[in-house]
């Protein structure tokens, strides 16, 4: 089965694990400067490198569907620069899941292929897809939602290890952005680990500095840019989170559920 992912984040990466996993071909779309905090755990890095591993699952840069399709044949996952889609009718997919995680639908409809699955709050099932997965942390996380739309954004990032807000880091100013510290880096409250325009962006929490965007990209102040885990458990930084797996989980279910349709 072959399924286009809108998005190339840490979610999304977590789903095409698990689909990659269970035997599907998976193509990713981007945008051409991704803004993924957590690059070690996303595919959204091979814009910028080329290629990128994750866990045992690698993926390639593709210029076109048809090399895209090539890559998918030899067993890693294709990557195209695409945020609008374009390319979903030329590669003629059994499913689409958006991943984008706006928080809102950016054009995904029913249309684009057999299957469409929406991840995250934006999306209604089955109105504009097939099956919405639940993203919040909670009794309801992975949930597949055939009737209905998942719990609305709150805006609040979820609970880990006792923190909320507090393990976020945002931009300080506008303009390029500039690590001083390094994923998986142990850092203490008021370590600066990057700075824009001369402008500190300091750790707000004692942890492991588990996301941070790549120097150079654009930012605005308030703009998220990283991401501290207090559980000080570096190996995390190098994996897919609990979260990812489970929305991933929720993803192949609503697949495999929804998989008798193709013979429709």
């Amino acid at each position: 089965m072959l399924v286009v992912v809108r998005g190339a984040g840490d979610l999304a990466t977590g789903i095409a694990l698990r689909l990659h996993r269970a035997g599907c071909s998976l193509v990713m779309l981007d945008v051409a400067v991704p803004t993924s905090v957590r690059r070690t755990v996303c595919f959204s890095e091979a814009v910028r490198l080329g290629e990128a591993q994750v866990e045992d699952v690698s993926a390639r840069l593709c210029k076109d569907s048809g090399e895209a399709l090539e890559v998918c044949s030899a067993g890693d996952v294709a990557v195209l620069v695409d945020p609008d889609g374009t390319s979903i009718p030329v590669l003629r997919p059994q499913a689409v899941v958006d991943a984008i995680l706006a928080k809102r639908n950016l054009g995904t409809t029913k249309d684009l292929a057999p299957i469409v699955i929406g991840v995250g709050p934006g999306f209604t099932a089955p109105v504009d897809c097939h099956a919405v997965v639940e993203t919040k942390r909670g009794h309801y996380l992975g949930r597949v939602i055939l009737d209905g739309s998942p719990i609305p954004n709150t805006g609040v990032p979820g609970n880990i290890g006792g923190f909320t807000t507090e393990r976020v880091l945002r931009a300080p100013a506008d303009g390029p952005f500039e690590p001083l510290a390094k994923i998986g880096d142990v850092v203490h409250a008021g370590d600066v680990v990057a700075q824009v325009a001369g402008e500190p962006m300091r750790a707000t929490i004692d942890g492991v500095l588990r996301g941070l965007l790549q120097g150079g990209v654009p930012v605005v102040r308030g703009m998220k840019s990283g991401d501290i885990d207090p559980r000080c458990q570096r190996e995390h930084c190098f994996s897919a989170s609990d979260k990812a797996r489970a929305v991933g989980g929720g993803v192949l279910e609503a697949l495999l559920g929804l998989s008798g349709r193709l013979g429709d």
